[in-house]
């Protein structure tokens, strides 16, 4: 990494959104507003879920720290793009940069695991309702988060230990608003072949591998939910719909950029701020606008802090 600094790149220069003023002026505001509905809203279900007992349940528990990755997940680069907005020149540090793809790692990292976790949990709900308490426990719980967690972190490690040791000494544009780890790679001033086809087994892979489990899981839960048809099953397909559009939507970016690191795409920008901004947001509306519970809860904890 020393060598690298040395060569001449001590920051990298990022590509906004569009060239025009008046465009990033729009997109200062639309992207202020979307920043603030995502941690307002995601804090907002973690309170919820801490605040009232009736939730205290492992699909819960495992919903308010997926809000809270979620946070996490668009907070490690999203207020930079947004005050990079307004900037004429849109820079950051060597060090800064390499921060950001070790956050960006740990957080969809941890996300994934969490979102498999999830679905093991809704798995024992429906297909093994009768032990669901028993297996399911707060001390399992505790381990499939911390789990999530660690994984995430281990992940990131594994992928920023080859990319700080790469030499940077001429190319130093990035052509996105944060660093993402295959425009980065394609700066370093040597072959990088073997370190995209090490990236293609560890973060590409891994989004893969994640995802067809995940539909795997979540078929077998729709094949045991369609042979049932009472009032709970049709809330049960209903939560097993708003899963899956989770999954897709998180997982479909993260494939497409990392499974194929050999080519960039002028659409690779756009996915990018999909998974690091929309996702974000549309968990809590996918989660909540359709789930009774959190919603009474919800106005449980306001007509609390009204009265108070």
């Amino acid at each position: 990494m020393d060598q690298g600094n040395k060569s001449g790149v001590t920051e990298f220069i990022l590509h906004s959104l569009s060239g025009s003023r008046e465009l990033q002026l729009f997109y200062f505001a639309f992207f202020t507003l979307f920043y603030l509905s995502i941690v307002l809203g995601n804090l907002l279900i973690v309170l919820t879920v801490i605040s009232e007992p009736a939730l205290h349940t492992p699909m819960y528990f495992l919903l308010s720290n997926l809000s809270f990755i979620d946070v996490c997940l668009s907070t490690f680069a999203t207020p930079k793009m947004i005050i990079d907005f307004l900037m004429e020149h849109k820079t950051i540090s060597f060090e800064g940069c390499m921060t950001q793809i070790f956050f960006l790692h740990v957080f969809a990292g941890g996300e994934m695991m969490l979102l498999v976790a999830m679905a093991y949990d809704r798995y024992v709900a429906i297909c093994r309702p009768l032990y669901y308490a028993s297996i399911m426990s707060a001390r399992k719980c505790t381990i499939l988060v911390v789990g999530s967690w660690l994984t995430g972190v281990l992940h990131s490690i594994s992928q920023l230990a080859f990319t700080v040791n790469l030499p940077f000494c001429g190319p130093n544009k990035v052509d996105s608003f944060f660093c993402d780890l295959p425009l980065v790679i394609k700066l370093a001033c040597t072959n990088t072949f073997t370190f995209e086809v090490l990236m293609l087994s560890d973060s590409g892979l891994m989004a893969m591998t994640s995802f067809v489990l995940l539909l795997i899981s979540y078929t077998v839960i729709l094949a045991s939910v369609r042979r049932r048809s009472s009032a709970r099953m049709a809330k049960a397909r209903a939560t097993l719909t708003a899963h899956i559009t989770v999954v897709t939507l998180f997982f479909g970016p993260c494939i497409f950029i990392y499974a194929w690191p050999f080519s960039s795409l002028p659409v690779d920008k756009v996915l990018s701020i999909f998974y690091t901004v929309f996702t974000p947001l549309l968990n809590p509306m996918i989660y909540t606008l359709r789930n009774k519970e959190v919603i009474s809860a919800m106005q449980k904890l306001r007509t609390r802090h009204v009265h108070f």
